[in-house]
């Protein structure tokens, strides 16, 4: 403790400042020093903590560490192997915590409580993934499954696969969400087209499509409240 007490010579220490003030009152990168508890020769814990966080953007917060994997992690001096994996591990936690608060507002008839509750978990995403979601009688999830990952492209997405797929495991209702890594959820030409072909069949086979969401950053898009179903 006296050398960790060193290199914080002119900073209170984020362990003494969590027990002062709790955690709630430690930033990002003080959170993130005392996961790691070691810096570099040249670097404190709480330097390193603010070299992570500026690698995925200051907006991103702890969240931002979803968008990298081990090896990229590893390319910051001081960040070896176990380290990345216990940043990684911080950042699922973060991502499941804020999903289980969505989950408890949960309805799928309001998209704006399933927009909430899938955000986390497609906003960080580098590529498009379209998500399909099967529910049951009472509006319950039987299934989630990504069913194209990269485009939304309709050739790549068949809706005779989908709908089988609902049949089989016999849902009664249907939605799709996917993300636009750009950030802004607009619906392009394709996503219309893929939508309405997609409608079109499970009209036939009577399991209706409640709605397609496009998750953006922190926004979303409900093709039901835009009445474009």
């Amino acid at each position: 403790m006296s050398h960790f007490k060193e290199i914080y010579a002119s900073d209170e220490l984020p362990y003494d400042k969590f027990l002062r003030l709790g955690a709630e009152n430690l930033s990002d990168a003080e959170l993130l020093a005392i996961m790691l508890r070691t810096g570099t020769r040249d670097k404190t814990p709480i330097e390193l903590g603010r070299d992570i966080l500026n690698l995925a953007g200051d907006k991103l917060g702890l969240l931002g560490l979803y968008h990298f994997g081990v090896k990229e992690l590893m390319q910051i001096p001081g960040i070896g192997e176990v380290k990345a994996v216990q940043l990684l591990c911080i950042a699922e936690i973060a991502k499941r915590t804020a999903n289980m608060k969505a989950k408890t507002n949960l309805c799928f008839d309001k998209p704006e409580t399933v927009a909430a509750y899938y955000m986390e978990r497609l906003r960080h995403k580098a590529t498009e993934q379209l998500l399909l979601v099967l529910l049951d009688s009472r509006k319950n999830i039987i299934s989630e499954t990504i069913i194209s990952a990269g485009t939304a492209n309709a050739t790549l997405v068949s809706p005779r696969e989908i709908c089988g797929r609902a049949l089989r495991l016999d849902a009664a209702y249907m939605l799709l969400l996917h993300n636009h890594p750009s950030g802004n959820p607009k619906p392009s030409r394709q996503d219309l087209l893929v939508t309405q072909k997609i409608k079109e069949v499970s009209d036939l086979v009577e399991i209706p499509l409640l709605d397609h969401i496009i998750i953006g950053d922190n926004r979303y898009t409900s093709f039901n409240q835009k009445g474009l179903l």
